[in-house]
């Protein structure tokens, strides 16, 4: 584990990619340049791309690679400040209350407070990273109420003032992006688009993810997974699903299939869409027979 300062660690680009190399996440170039930039500016990471392609594991990347803890949170419909940024502990402050009898008690005291993700990253900036994933699937109200924890890195508490970071957090967010966007909250991060690998990068990537499978394995998948992907498929696998496809077809490799055999028999893992399992049991064996000439 890293537990030297993030500017210490990432270096340049280049040591960036080695960092992620190591942690078995194979970073391009334009990857390794926007996290690199992001850490050096203090500004958000926003990565964008299709589901599976690896945005939420290049965060874990970068918790790894520092040694710091990730604060994960999971946005959805009806995401508010009560679980992104904090809330009192009503309970308590009752009972309180109550205990102080004629007394005078502050109930808004640290120990009433309980710490959302927003507001546990200002607190610990240098022990976390902060991941906002899966930011699109929030609605507008909640881009609002990220703007001033961008902009600025502070949260104001109606009942206490406002907390600041004493240095920037690290701040990932991540982006399916089945919205658009607010323009605003764009401007305030470092941007990144992931597309689906090329075939030999993502043969380097079964192989890093799937050590126990073979090297020819790994490349057969590449090339049969980039030309699925071609098809006009509802849920196009990503680079997990390839992973799991290359495990599988090995263990049942490993169990006496042959190889065309043992990838048919394994497409679950891959594909998990009805529609597009009838539409690949049709074109699959040619794919596969491609992939291994």
């Amino acid at each position: 584990m890293n537990h030297g300062s993030a500017t210490d660690i990432f270096t340049s680009p280049e040591a960036v990619a080695e960092r992620f190399a190591a942690c078995r996440y194979i970073a391009d170039e334009p990857l390794a340049t926007a996290v690199f930039l992001a850490v050096r500016l203090g500004k958000p990471l926003l990565i964008e791309g299709m589901p599976g392609v690896g945005k939420t594991e290049a965060a874990k990347a970068v918790a790894e690679i520092l040694g710091r803890d990730l604060i994960r949170l999971q946005c959805y419909e009806g995401v508010d400040a009560q679980h992104a940024l904090y809330e009192w502990n009503y309970q308590r402050q009752l009972l309180a209350i109550r205990q102080a009898e004629h007394g005078e008690t502050d109930i808004y005291d640290d120990r009433f407070l309980i710490e959302r993700p927003l507001l546990r990253s200002l607190r610990n900036p240098e022990r976390t990273v902060l991941l906002v994933d899966e930011v699109d699937r929030s609605d507008h109200e909640f881009e609002a109420l990220l703007l001033e924890y961008l902009s600025d890195f502070q949260i104001s508490i109606p009942e206490r003032g406002t907390v600041i970071a004493h240095e920037p957090p690290i701040v990932i967010l991540t982006s399916n992006r089945t919205r658009e966007l607010a323009e605003a909250l764009r401007r305030r991060c470092v941007y990144h688009w992931i597309a689906y690998p090329d075939a030999s990068r993502e043969a380097a990537i079964i192989a890093a993810r799937a050590p126990g499978v073979a090297e020819a394995t790994a490349t057969a998948v590449a090339r049969a997974v980039s030309a699925i992907r071609a098809r006009p498929l509802a849920k196009p696998p990503g680079i997990s699903e390839s992973v799991e496809w290359a495990n599988a077809a090995t263990v049942l490799e490993k169990g006496g299939s042959p190889w065309p055999e043992a990838f048919r028999r394994a497409i679950g893992v891959l594909i998990k869409d009805e529609e597009d399992l009838a539409l690949m049991r049709k074109e699959l064996p040619r794919i596969v027979e491609e992939a291994l000439a």
